[in-house]
């Protein structure tokens, strides 16, 4: 499939997606969406793919919120519509990949650019990052997952003031508020993602899918996560990445994991 919104590129098992409207400031609209789907389910099925680095292009903005113009006469039932849709095409789909998702945030990351953003495992931002749901000031609220995703990640209060004031927050406090895992230049920050990647690269697949899978468990209504992870660790005996890893530690020498 070719895109018109987004670039994908493979390197060294590496899936970097970049949003790619830079006269939008990346906002996000339905064919974006549906691109970033296909990339994101193709990368995730491509056994080559150990991690996905998802980003936008330029230096302004990793996405400055969703194409309002779309959406600006809908109904009530073409707004639920739309952020069912969005949610089951693009975010619960990122949070719910096997493959480790890595948001690198390079400039505006507002409404639908952090609820995309939160729904990946972790956020690294550059320094001149700015977040925030400035929905309210629309007449709305976040529909992509943002009353549940913020508040899991930096608390109630803080998610409260953040969606009430529609303010935006900068990168060094959404660092304090562990938004975000880490904050470096523009211009370190992909290879910064590259290497945590890496390092992500070096271990099992299998069981990180598992991790991940324990991990949302603990988030979800009406699953017991202590009880998701027990049953993800005894699967981990069964497969041959365990055998491979256990394997060569006691053996002193460094595991070459086959994903299985």
């Amino acid at each position: 499939m070719s895109y018109n919104n987004i670039l994908s590129d493979h390197d060294n098992g590496i899936t970097t997606i970049t949003i790619n409207r830079p006269s939008k400031l990346n906002a996000l609209n339905k064919e974006t969406i549906a691109e970033l789907h296909d990339a994101f389910a193709k990368a995730d099925q491509e056994a080559s793919t150990k991690a996905i680095i998802i980003t936008g292009s330029g230096e302004k903005a990793f996405v400055a919120g969703a194409d309002i113009s779309e959406f600006a006469d809908f109904s009530v039932e073409e707004g639920a519509v739309l952020a069912r849709k969005g949610q089951e095409d693009l975010f619960d789909y990122v949070e719910n990949l096997s493959t480790p998702v890595i948001a690198a945030v390079n400039g505006f990351a507002l409404g639908g650019g952090l609820e995309l953003a939160m729904a990946a495992h972790f956020r690294l931002a550059s320094d001149n990052a700015r977040m925030g749901l400035p929905e309210v000031s629309l007449g709305v609220i976040p529909g992509y997952g943002g009353t549940q995703r913020l508040p899991q990640l930096v608390g109630k209060g803080r998610a409260m003031e953040m969606i009430m004031t529609a303010g935006m927050i900068d990168a060094n406090t959404a660092l304090d508020y562990g938004l975000i895992n880490h904050v470096v230049s523009q211009e370190e920050l992909v290879p910064l993602a590259e290497k945590i990647a890496g390092k992500i690269m070096r271990n099992s697949s299998v069981a990180i899918a598992a991790g991940i899978k324990a991990i949302n468990a603990g988030f979800t209504d009406g699953i017991n996560g202590f009880d998701a992870e027990i049953d993800a660790f005894g699967t981990c005996f069964g497969t041959e990445d365990f055998k491979e890893g256990t394997t060569a530690f006691l053996e002193k020498r460094k595991a070459a994991f086959p994903g299985k």
